[in-house]
């Protein structure tokens, strides 16, 4: 067996497949979260009867046809007298449990993001809908602490970010990965311009506003912005591109995105007045002549 028939074999498929092949899916996930508890040890194999097997020191009876279903997936290998759980045990134990309260593929979102059941407004009516909490950029960042326990970054720059983002993608400002297959010969008639008049007016108002929050946050700030919110970086990545010292990206970008909310919402720019102070000793007590009062005549 060469070994991409092995990879092949030992990649488990999604849950509308895979699990819908699978004679009994809960002696299956049974037996592969018994040998992920075994670790490295392994679990003992005793042969039952009528086509069954126990293994481990509790004897745990499970049938024969599942244990070689779990082999062939790749989920456990079978070796020397002992079941042992591989590497992809875990991610089919988590695919297969979000599976279990969602439905299509998305036992695959499940894994490798914070999927929560909520309730939104649809056509009038209330419905529970699934949501991933890990859908942007900038959702692992908020979970960031600082020493004291509290969020390291601010609710209203985790806001300002996401703004960002918005306009950076209602503006079109994505770079193009894929094959154009505009064609060649433009449409517009001649003399006629191009480039920005072929752009809705939404979009170049959403480019006017990515392009004053870029100002806004000056060229030494924006580019880490853009980099995390925009193009989905992480901060190690930032860091080794721009040859920061470790752990200094999130301190810039906890700065950028500060400066950006103070842009998004700005300070008032008439402050209060502050009333006079008169510096004294502690004795200084004051006279009426000091106000304009000559005093009783």
């Amino acid at each position: 067996m060469t070994e991409g028939s092995k990879r092949d074999r030992s990649v488990p498929l999604g849950p509308s497949t895979t699990l819908g092949r699978v004679a009994s899916v809960k002696s299956l996930m049974r037996l592969v979260r018994h040998a992920v508890s075994a670790g490295k040890t392994g679990l003992v194999i005793a042969n039952g009867s009528a086509g069954t097997v126990h293994l481990g020191e509790e004897r745990r009876c499970y049938p024969e046809t599942v244990l070689r279903q779990a082999v062939s997936l790749g989920l456990v290998t079978r070796a020397a007298g002992l079941v042992q759980a591989s590497t992809e045990a875990r991610n089919f134990l988590r695919r297969a449990l979000a599976a279990a309260g969602m439905e299509g593929e998305g036992g695959f979102a499940g894994q490798h993001g914070e999927i929560v059941r909520t309730a939104v407004e649809i056509d009038g009516a209330r419905q529970q809908v699934c949501r991933n909490l890990d859908d942007t950029p900038l959702s692992s960042l908020a979970r960031l602490k600082d020493k004291a326990g509290a969020p390291f970054f601010p609710s209203e720059a985790l806001g300002a970010g996401e703004r960002l983002l918005d306009d950076f993608t209602r503006g079109q400002l994505q770079p193009r990965i894929t094959s154009s297959w505009e064609p060649r010969l433009s449409s517009r008639g001649k003399g006629e311009a191009g480039g920005l008049a072929d752009i809705a007016a939404s979009a170049l108002e959403a480019r006017r506003r990515f392009g004053r929050a870029m100002e806004a946050m000056g060229p030494e700030l924006s580019g880490v912005a853009a980099d995390v919110c925009c193009f989905g970086k992480g901060l190690e990545l930032v860091e080794r591109e721009r040859q920061w010292p470790v752990r200094s990206a999130k301190l810039m970008l906890r700065t950028a995105l500060l400066a950006l909310a103070r842009h998004y919402a700005p300070q008032p720019r008439h402050a209060p007045r502050r009333h006079a102070h008169h510096w004294g000793t502690e004795d200084f007590r004051p006279t009426a002549e000091a106000y304009g009062s000559s005093g009783p005549s």
